[in-house]
This record gives structure tokens, C-alpha cells and sequence, in this order.
């Protein structure tokens, strides 16, 4: 079990367009024996600490192996929508980990 987790940082104005990307690439992780565990738009309210750049959504995904994760990332229909993600995200940080 391969666990990931993504800070994401929104080009301002274009949240609706990131939506619809995630539309398109949540659903797709259940086709690659993957879940999505968490999807948290944080709040000012949210920060205890803070000395980073606050994400606009932070995901925590699991998938079954590395492959798994791999094969989500070529998957074509998802490929197909790409230029939305590229459209609205500033920024991501992936960090990539297994369960202790």
C-alpha cells in the first residue's frame, strides 16, 4: 500500500475549472485499486502554524502498489483533461509515503 499525499495551490480565479478536472480524476482512482482518504479545503482557521504557502486543497490518497499509482497517472481518459489541471494549478507538492 502506497500512500499520497498533494498540497495544492490554485491560480486565483480558476476554481471552477480545477473542479472540473477533479471530476474527471477522482472517479479515476478507484479504476487503479486506489481511494481517496481525504479531500480538505483548509481554512484560515484551519493553520496552527504556518511558514509555507497555504494550500487552496490537500489530498491523502491510498493505492494498492506503486503500479497502481503509475497506471492512474497514464490513464487516458484522464490524460484527455489534463489542460484544465494545468489551466488552474499554480503548484502542487507530492509526497509520497507508506503506513508505519
Amino acid at each position: 500500500m502506497i500512500y499520497i499525499t498533494q498540497l495544492i495551490y490554485i491560480l486565483p480565479g480558476q476554481e471552477k475549472v480545477f473542479d472540473e478536472f477533479e471530476n474527471i480524476a477522482i472517479p479515476t482512482i478507484l479504476k487503479y485499486n486506489g481511494r481517496l482518504l481525504l479531500r480538505v479545503r483548509p481554512n484560515e482557521n484551519s493553520f496552527i502554524e504556518c511558514y509555507a504557502e497555504k494550500p487552496y486543497e490537500i489530498h491523502l490518497v491510498e493505492f494498492n502498489s506503486e503500479q497502481d499509482f503509475d497506471n492512474f497517472k497514464q490513464d487516458e481518459e484522464r490524460k484527455k483533461f489534463l489542460h484544465l489541471k494545468e489551466q488552474s494549478i499554480k503548484a502542487s507538492v507530492l509526497i509520497q509515503g507508506v503506513k508505519l
